[in-house]
């Protein structure tokens, strides 16, 4: 007898009945940036490594009626945004093999762009709020250029490389135009995959030109409903009442960060200095990216 077998025996008769029948609305909260290095200090990244967990929690009740991505991402890493997407696929599909299909549902909360909405996709419907932001279905690189800083400082850099471009982009040297012309043929065909993954999970439903849907242009909740980007508009709560009346919902997320769990970023001298540098460098390069949607 599995503990909720146990605990279920235990109750009055209508309310155990109720509690063993009851579905499951699976809710998995990914928001952030998505990145594969997550700091061990701050919440709020996505990765593979990170949402494996929830993902595979959420897939495994016994009673499961839906599956939820809430996402809350500008974006980040494209390889990260599209194994995170795969996985979703990979267990929505063998939960179809072995106990039968079940939909995955996305709701964008703040912003669903760029690997957000990567991520997103990988659901069977999207929703957002008409506040929402949407799409970036883009690719973009940047950086600083710092040539001539160190011979003002008087540095000297020695950089020794074997192979014609393994210093390809060098940000202490000056920028040259073949490694530019590199930089953008890696975009377009990273922004090609995007695209093609848009076009395999949207299909017909996407309403608008490609030079429109596929510019990197980011739209407001009720715009991307127009445009066929998400399905409907609504909140988790106001879709899954009406779509799952009995249902019950079970949230889970990934775990807070080591350091925050062990309670050493508050630790006293030396570690505290240096886990609030960590912190501010992390919150600095996530507010950078969330910025690009004006957030």
């Amino acid at each position: 007898m599995s503990m909720t077998d146990k605990l279920t025996a235990r109750l009055p008769g209508r309310l155990a009945e109720r509690v063993d029948r009851s579905p499951t609305v699976a809710v998995v909260r990914l928001h952030g940036v998505i990145s594969s290095n997550p700091s061990p200090v701050n919440r709020g990244t996505i990765n593979l490594a990170s949402v494996e967990a929830p993902l595979t929690r959420a897939f495994a009740h016994e009673r499961l009626a839906a599956v939820v991505l809430l996402v809350n991402s500008p974006g980040g890493s494209p390889t990260q945004s599209a194994l995170v997407a795969d996985r979703v696929r990979e267990l929505a599909d063998r939960r179809a093999r072995t106990r039968g299909p079940v939909p995955v549902l996305a709701f964008c909360e703040d912003a669903a762009a760029s690997g957000g909405y990567w991520i997103a996709c990988a659901a069977d419907e999207i929703y957002a709020h008409p506040s929402s932001l949407v799409g970036s279905v883009g690719v973009v690189s940047s950086g600083f250029g710092f040539t001539g800083l160190l011979e003002r400082l008087g540095v000297e850099r020695r950089l020794h490389t074997t192979g014609e471009h393994k210093a390809r982009l060098d940000p202490f040297l000056p920028e040259r135009e073949d490694d530019v012309a590199w930089l953008l043929e890696v975009q377009r065909d990273l922004h090609g995959q995007f695209v093609d993954w848009v076009r395999s999970r949207r299909g017909d439903r996407l309403n608008g030109a490609d030079d429109s849907l596929f510019s990197g242009e980011v739209w407001t909740g009720a715009k991307a409903r127009e445009l066929g980007l998400v399905d409907g508009l609504g909140t988790l709560r106001q879709v899954v009442s009406t779509r799952f009346p009995d249902a019950e919902i079970a949230i889970s997320e990934p775990k807070r960060p080591l350091l925050a769990r062990l309670g050493l970023s508050s630790a006293s001298g030396g570690s505290r200095a240096a886990d609030s540098l960590l912190a501010a460098v992390e919150g600095l390069n996530n507010k950078a990216v969330w910025s690009r949607l004006g957030l």
